[in-house]
């Protein structure tokens, strides 16, 4: 097969890094950890997402092998060259500043009453922390579970840090909410 030169993405970063979690994964089981991990702050449309493994093995960056017999499922694995692309990737210091695009703020800096614009939100943001906690808790098991100087732990250490913010997001809004009460 040959090689295909591609621009990687911040899809292509999130599809690396995920298959690299899972070690060996199909389309679904990166769809089911996309869910519950990256999608809670780098949303994916769905059909972008499951492009994005074969356009990578395409590349050389993913393995693709598929089942002879049964469902025929598509499995993907990291490659050196797939490795070596994330760590360089994530190794770099530079980011793009993020970009907060909330029709609910919109609405309200156009003059919407915050307790109308903000209304079933309230609900989704308590939702969204309570997920988010449930998978902290998770996190927090398994590092209870790894040795202090276990290689595994830095990646768990991460993605609980990365879980924290998520919920000082969400808190953020409820406050926010909350002092939008007390004013009116």
């Amino acid at each position: 097969m040959t090689r295909q030169d591609i621009r990687l993405t911040g899809t292509s970063y999130a599809v690396l890094g995920l298959v690299r979690h899972l070690g060996r994964a199909t389309p679904y089981d990166l769809k089911q950890l996309l869910t519950e991990t990256i999608e809670n702050f780098w949303p994916v449309p769905h059909t972008t997402f499951y492009a994005e493994p074969a356009r990578l093995a395409g590349a050389g960056y993913l393995h693709e092998d598929q089942e002879q017999g049964g469902r025929r499922r598509k499995r993907y694995e990291l490659t050196d060259r797939g490795r070596a692309a994330l760590e360089a990737w994530a190794a770099e210091p530079s980011t793009t500043p993020p970009q907060v695009h909330d029709e609910g703020l919109l609405k309200v800096f156009l003059g919407a009453d915050p307790e109308r614009a903000f209304a079933e939100r309230r609900s989704w943001h308590e939702a969204k922390v309570a997920e988010l906690e449930g998978y902290r808790a998770l996190a927090d098991e398994a590092l209870a579970a790894l040795a202090d100087d276990a290689p595994e732990r830095a990646p768990v250490v991460a993605m609980r840090n990365s879980l924290d913010a998520g919920i000082a997001f969400h808190r953020t809004y409820l406050q926010l909410f909350a002092v939008e009460r007390e004013r009116g």
